[in-house]
């Protein structure tokens, strides 16, 4: 199996748009399941603190073998949200391990 770990980190919004982005990010991963069959196990957190400086969201997703997490990349589910993470984050940090 491979965990893959994502951390993003959002542009500088106002504190209430902030909110609604991070709320509306979160959601559009969590609707992933089920529409990409390699996707076997998918977690979305917000970071407790509004502006800590810290990441602001982390996606932990699990896939069988590299093959399948790389099949997850280039997936039309997959492909059509992350417009929306380009336009509204400015950091990402990824990490794929074997568990």
């Amino acid at each position: 199996m491979v965990n893959h770990v994502v951390l993003f980190k959002l542009k500088d919004f106002p504190d209430k748009e902030k909110t609604l982005i991070r709320n509306e990010l979160k959601s559009l991963l969590e609707g992933l399941p089920g529409k990409i069959d390699d996707l076997k196990f998918l977690e979305v957190g917000i970071n407790h603190e509004l502006n800590s400086g810290n990441f602001d969201l982390v996606l932990t997703s699990h896939f069988e073998n590299i093959e399948a997490l790389n099949r997850y990349r280039v997936h039309p589910e997959h492909v059509k949200i992350l417009k929306r993470f380009a336009e509204t984050t400015e950091l990402r940090a990824a990490v794929d391990y074997h568990f």
